[in-house]
């Protein structure tokens, strides 16, 4: 029997380590050749020999497992790096099938702390890294499209955030990038929607080096269990976004972590209130803005805070 990912081709950025490598190494095991991004170049280890980059090491890890891999170490905030990154999977595999952003740094600060370079950096690196691997990608499906007359085979998975959902104070930035890349998510799912590619983005929880200051509330597993913010509980679900049997699924907002998935709704109208002349005054709107939000908690915003409650029941 097949497997469900035989014959397609994967990019996976940031998978030199945590969430990425399980993700590259998923979708290798479910068949498909991936090339493995991270930006780095070979360094020494901790006996002072020296060690390839880490996107190398996942690449022999796969194919000392029998799999297809290539690694990349181009920075996917370089425009032209992302381009260089998707050419080598169409020269190397003769087109692309499935594209897995993951790339993204921290540099948390309070907003009225944060530097400017602190700003900038984790946006280029989340939500442009995310724009320029997405715009090659859909640009090769397009064509391919254009050449075949008729649909191809494509799939977007996107690594948003908790942090967006409930407002995290102190990561603006990171919050930011993060709610960015649902919209890029959006509407990529429906610019491609014809050409046959879909786009999903997930909200992970993971144990990984980029968010060791993160989880240190969350306890270590016991003996012999897996850790509940292990990457390999997220990594299935990329395997299945990735999937043909995903066909679909698109535009949608997953949270994944610990043995659970919960697919998120989209925002819907709580209230709607219309001017009694053609447009709105300051009066009227303090007469009917000012008793609906009396009414309501100041706690009760647009942030969903309860989505950091979910665990597996």
């Amino acid at each position: 029997m097949p497997l469900p990912l035989q014959g397609l081709s994967a990019i996976v950025t940031g998978a030199g380590r945590g969430l990425g490598r399980a993700e590259a190494l998923e979708l290798a095991r479910l068949g498909a050749a991936v090339v493995v991004n991270d930006y780095g170049q070979p360094g020494r280890d901790g006996s002072g020999e020296a060690s390839s980059a880490p996107a190398e090491q996942v690449a022999e890890e796969i194919r000392a497992a029998g799999g297809r891999a290539v690694a990349h170490t181009g920075d996917v905030s370089d425009f032209e790096a992302a381009g260089a990154l998707v050419a080598l999977a169409t020269g190397m595999y003769g087109k692309l099938d499935i594209l897995v952003n993951n790339a993204g740094i921290l540099r948390d600060r309070m907003v009225f702390s944060m530097s400017e370079d602190e700003w900038d950096s984790v946006i280029r690196v989340h939500l442009k890294g995310h724009f320029n691997t997405t715009r090659f990608a859909s640009a090769h499906w397009r064509e391919r499209s254009k050449a075949s007359g008729g649909p191809v085979y494509g799939r977007v998975v996107n690594t948003s955030s908790e942090a967006f959902l409930a407002g995290s104070a102190g990561q603006p930035n990171y919050a930011a990038a993060k709610g960015g890349i649902v919209g890029l998510t959006t509407s990529t799912a429906s610019a491609l929607r014809k050409y046959g590619v879909t786009a999903n983005a997930i909200c992970p929880r993971a144990r990984t080096r980029m968010t060791e200051d993160v989880f240190t509330g969350f306890g270590e597993p016991a003996p012999g269990e897996l850790d509940p913010l292990a990457p390999e509980h997220v990594a299935p679900l990329v395997g299945y976004l990735a999937s043909p049997a995903a066909s679909r699924v698109t535009g949608q907002l997953l949270v994944v972590h610990g043995g659970m998935v919960a697919i998120l709704d989209r925002p819907r109208v709580a209230a709607q209130f219309d001017s009694a002349k053609e447009t709105f005054s300051y009066e009227e709107l303090a007469g009917v803005l000012g008793p609906y939000y009396g009414d309501r908690s100041p706690d009760e915003t647009f942030a969903a805070t309860e989505v950091l409650s979910l665990k597996r029941a």
